[in-house]
């Protein structure tokens, strides 16, 4: 049995969950937290005329990180970026089209790749580092700061096809296709990305989240491949830079083969997605891990009876073991606020 620790004024719960520590009550914060259900970041977001203006403001990414924390007293922040400011830094412009989402020059083919950069320019991202000093200095003291990025598999995948895809079939087929310039994407995103997250621990994040959106759609041999070895690099080389770093590892959709994650020690956490079996989860993953998850977005917009019940499942399954309290994917927009409320005093027992 984990020990318990309670929760006070001054400790910062996420953190000691992460540490592997069972809490009296689990840490609560909520991916895209900072987000459009929220009619204060609605109004920041028109003030600026691009997306990646918003995310490249310190000012007002600082602003929208706060923002959840001040109305509902989450356990941690989340630094306001988004994963696709990686191929940015890369050379590989980024646009954001209204209500289409992001756009870039397609890579299909060793031309292509030929344009990005060696390596990534941090000075690119240096708006990134100056939002995290900020977010770090204005943040009540029990509140964790995360940092993040996505993962090669799931950028790559926006890279290759240029745009959001349903079944990420265009990376899948240039992977099956052209291996090894694929590899040599990999490659390139798994350096920038350690890189990244370094600059972002010695900014001032306390804990980094490697979001693997679209790991799910891989067959076992890619998921090793373009997903698992990928992810594994990213952590064994942001903890050789950063021995005391802590990192939750989020490969959405991969099932069974979340069990892959286990055996690693500098994975902190793992997330799970909607479709995780609690019960599952607590009985192959939790007893080696934390665990991070996994309430369906859908259930906080149903509110009412659905919602508690959702919440009652995962603190049944999780309690006395390590693990925080998250949604399996992100806020969507059309969240009722009184909802994300109902949400917090259900997890606080309040």
């Amino acid at each position: 049995m984990y020990p318990q620790v309670p929760q006070s004024s001054t400790s910062k719960i996420f953190i000691e969950t992460l540490d592997g520590r069972a809490t009296t009550k689990p840490p609560l914060w909520m991916m895209r937290q900072a987000g459009r259900y929220l009619p204060e970041y609605r109004e920041i977001r028109a003030s600026v005329p691009t997306f990646l203006d918003f995310c490249y403001s310190p000012k007002l990414a600082t602003e929208a990180t706060l923002q959840p924390i001040s109305r509902f007293g989450f356990d941690a922040a989340i630094i306001f970026s988004d994963i696709l400011v990686v191929p940015d830094a890369l050379g590989q412009k980024v646009t954001f089209e209204q209500g289409e989402g992001p756009r870039l020059p397609p890579i299909s083919s060793a031309e292509d790749f030929a344009k990005l950069h060696e390596q990534i320019d941090l000075e690119k991202l240096a708006p990134v580092f100056e939002t995290i000093d900020r977010v770090k200095s204005a943040l009540p003291g029990p509140v964790a700061l995360i940092g993040f990025c996505g993962a090669p598999w799931t950028v790559a995948s926006y890279m290759i096809a240029g745009r959001g895809t349903p079944d990420q079939a265009p990376a899948r087929l240039f992977a099956y296709r052209h291996p090894e310039l694929f590899k040599r994407l990999i490659d390139l995103l798994v350096e920038s990305s350690i890189a990244y997250l370094e600059r972002q621990f010695k900014a001032g994040v306390e804990v980094v989240q490697i979001f693997d959106s679209w790991a799910g759609v891989l067959p076992t041999l890619e998921f090793e491949a373009w997903c698992l070895k990928p992810v594994l690099a990213i952590v064994e080389g942001v903890k050789s830079r950063v021995p005391d770093a802590r990192i939750i590892a989020f490969p959405r959709g991969v099932g069974s083969h979340l069990r892959a994650f286990c055996d690693h020690p500098d994975i902190n956490a793992l997330g799970l997605d909607t479709a995780t079996d609690p019960v599952w989860a607590a009985k192959e993953i939790q007893v080696h891990k934390p665990v991070q998850g996994n309430l369906d977005p859908l259930a906080l917009i149903a509110g009412g009876p659905a919602l508690d019940r959702s919440v009652d499942l995962i603190k049944q399954a999780f309690d006395g073991r390590p693990y925080v309290f998250n949604l399996g994917h992100g806020i969507l927009p059309v969240t009722p606020i009184e909802h994300v409320e109902q949400l917090v005093r259900r997890v606080r027992d309040l």
